[in-house]
């Protein structure tokens, strides 16, 4: 029998180009966020802080958005906010990814504007399918 997980290559945006904004202030899930995710069509931006992750927005245009809620200085929910309060952001997808799994956190997010969550530790094989999904469902939208 066929080892199924390795009979199905991996690709969440195939041949679409995608550029992805990852912001958190811990180095190493930065790091793991730019190999996992980075392909020849997908370019990952990272950021050290909320501060630093509007910045990139106000600088390039992005696909999506990872956002780290627990950050010193503007935590992820007060930039979800920001980016939600500012009209040329209304379509960008923002995924917000946290250790906290408590119903108030995934509240506050979703009232705030996120478009999904994700809990840490980061399953990165179904955090790219769930940007597959984001992207796939904002280029919809777009079309209607």
């Amino acid at each position: 029998m066929a080892n199924v997980e390795n009979s199905i290559p991996f690709s969440y945006v195939p041949g679409d180009r995608l550029a992805i904004l990852a912001v958190d202030d811990d180095p190493i899930q930065r790091e793991f966020c730019a190999v996992y995710l980075s392909t020849p069509q997908v370019d990952v931006t990272t950021a050290a802080s909320a501060e630093e992750g509007l910045d990139r927005l106000a600088d390039a245009p992005f696909d999506v958005a990872l956002i780290d809620v627990d950050m010193p200085g503007m935590d992820g929910i007060e930039m979800v906010r920001r980016i939600r309060a500012d009209r040329r952001f209304d379509a960008l997808p923002l995924m917000v990814i946290t250790g906290r799994e408590d119903m108030v956190s995934i509240d506050e997010a979703y009232a705030a504007g996120a478009t999904s969550f994700m809990c840490k530790p980061v399953n990165w094989r179904l955090l790219g399918h769930q940007i597959r999904f984001m992207v796939r469902a904002h280029h919809a939208l777009k079309a209607a």
